[in-house]
Formats: C-alpha cells, structure tokens, sequence
C-alpha cells in the first residue's frame, strides 16, 4: 500500500512541476486534447497504462 501511496505522491509532483515550470504549454496541450475524439484518447491513455506496466513488471522483476 504504500509502495500506491508513494507512486501517487510522485505522479502528482511531478505533474505539478510540469504545471508550474510551462503553464502555457500546459493549458495549450489540454485545449488539443479537448479537440481529440474520445476514441483517441482511449486508445492512447491504455497503451500508455500498459506501457506502465510493462515497465512497472521489467523493474520490479
């Protein structure tokens, strides 16, 4: 649980530091975002989860 726990900490420091560091760029990649269909980003957000846990699997191994 706190192997989650600290992943969790981490995505958001490290999405906060993206945010703070280039905001503008920031709010420009979520207005192309806003303009992909739904199936796109569908497709893309489960290969990267799967590309997550294939690396999640490589380094825990």
């Amino acid at each position: 649980m706190s192997d989650l726990l600290a992943a969790l900490a981490l995505a958001l420091v490290i999405e906060g530091l993206l945010y703070a560091a280039f905001p503008n760029e920031m709010k420009r990649m979520l207005a192309a975002l806003m303009a992909l269909p739904a199936s796109n980003l569908r497709i893309g957000a489960l290969i990267c989860a799967g590309l997550g846990l294939a690396l999640l699997w490589v380094v825990r191994a």
